[in-house]
């Protein structure tokens, strides 16, 4: 899912109630963590629905682990490019 297909979501007035339903979710830091370290190295593309299926978890839930993590390595990229010196 590109930056501009998740931007159909989170530019949505119901975006923060989703996220704030699926940090309530038990399991969440757990598959959270499962996706960023096992499922994305494998398969660095793959879409919502199709994790969704394969973990067996809600579409929304899926939906925002891709996001965070996407967002999180978007922000590790900018940070990691070096800058250069100004002295």
């Amino acid at each position: 899912m590109s930056e501009d297909e998740f931007s159909k979501y989170v530019n949505d007035p119901l975006w923060p109630i989703l996220v704030e339903t699926v940090h309530a979710i038990v399991m969440y830091r757990h598959h959270k963590a499962y996706v960023r370290e096992k499922v994305l190295r494998e398969q660095p593309n793959i879409s919502p629905r199709k994790l969704a299926a394969d973990m067996g978890i809600p579409l929304g839930e899926a939906i925002v682990i891709l996001y965070e993590i996407r967002s999180e390595l978007g922000e590790k990229a900018k940070f990691s490019v070096s800058q250069p010196s100004t002295t």
